[in-house]
């Protein structure tokens, strides 16, 4: 098994539930974009093999937790969200400043955040639902932050040293299939145009945010496929990034050694920092990639990719594993 270090204690991964969308019914009053209060039940899989394997039997009752510095990321990056929204809240005029509460709130918590959830047997159907004791603060949290439809739980089932079972919870955001909210971009490419640049300098710029023009070209001719599946129709190939775009300085956003070319799966999972690389070539793969998915994409922690172009990447490869990764 792997293994993970928690609050200096180490724990070995079970397996992952990858993604749980946190729907509007679940947030509170104030993040929710119909009507009602919200409700503290918490859908997190359907009845089958495979939930259960995870959560346990009818009925289970499971030591949960949540870590503050997940809680602040995930607060930075829905911030564009809170004080620039794209979704109808019904209370917009509100969130950027519950953004500045809750972030105040949070810088004073512990970081070690633990809660119990309680599988709700009494709701009768294919879905399972889960709730925490009334009073459990720490559960609530989740609900007080995570913006509906665009938010989503990761959990990772672990093992302690004293054959303990925990669940390490973490929340994400996801613009609907995209990692940066749409506003972001904009204005970045807002700034761009608007600054003192020669026209034919801001149109490559913009063009490299994007994967196109001469920063894919350069890109190709250095990197003629995809290092991990061989692949080598440049119609199916996707220029990445390794230190992200919004990051760099203007040199970077257009240097060719700042980026692979990758299929789309691999180029999604690279730039969401769920598989990341070693100077000497072999694959590391986040906890929050379920076995699973892990067997499907025929991928596995330290796999070596011989044909990876490693010369002249190694600073952007340190920062995209202590930056973008997520471990």
């Amino acid at each position: 098994m792997s293994k993970i270090i928690i609050q200096n204690k180490s724990f070995e991964i079970i397996d992952t539930i990858e993604k749980m969308t946190i729907a509007d019914s679940f947030v509170l009053r104030s993040n929710k974009i119909g009507e009602g209060n919200g409700e503290a039940k918490f859908y997190v899989g359907n009845e089958n093999v495979e939930t259960r394997n995870f959560f346990g039997q009818n009925g289970f009752q499971l030591n949960c937790f949540l870590l503050k510095k997940d809680l602040k990321e995930f607060l930075i990056n829905s911030e564009t969200e809170y004080k620039n929204p794209e979704q109808p809240y019904q209370r917009i005029d509100l969130l950027p400043n519950l953004w500045n509460e809750r972030m105040e709130k949070v810088d004073k918590l512990e970081n070690f955040l633990p809660f119990t959830i309680i599988e709700q047997t009494q709701i009768v159907g294919p879905r399972i639902y889960v709730k925490a004791p009334d009073g459990d603060v720490n559960y609530k949290l989740i609900r007080e932050i995570a913006l509906p439809n665009i938010s989503y739980l990761s959990a990772i089932k672990l093992l302690d040293e004293d054959g303990n079972i925990f669940y390490y919870f973490k929340p994400f955001v996801d613009y609907y299939g995209e990692y940066e909210n749409p506003y972001i971009i904009e204005e970045e490419i807002k700034i761009l145009e608007e600054e003192s640049l020669p026209i034919e300098v801001k149109t490559q710029l913009i063009r490299a945010r994007k994967g196109q023009g001469k920063y894919r070209q350069m890109l190709l001719e250095e990197c003629p496929f995809c290092p991990i599946t061989l692949i080598s129709d440049d119609r199916l190939l996707i220029a990445s990034h390794i230190k992200p775009w919004v990051k760099s300085d203007d040199e970077e956003k257009i240097d060719p050694k700042n980026g692979f070319m990758l299929t789309p799966t691999f180029d999604l999972l690279f730039d969401r920092g769920y598989i990341t690389f070693t100077n000497d070539k072999k694959m590391i793969i986040s906890p929050w990639i379920s076995k699973m998915t892990c067997s499907k994409l025929n991928i596995a922690p330290e796999k070596q990719y011989l044909m990876l172009p490693i010369n002249g990447r190694e600073d952007y490869l340190e920062y995209h594993r202590t930056t973008v990764f997520k471990s």
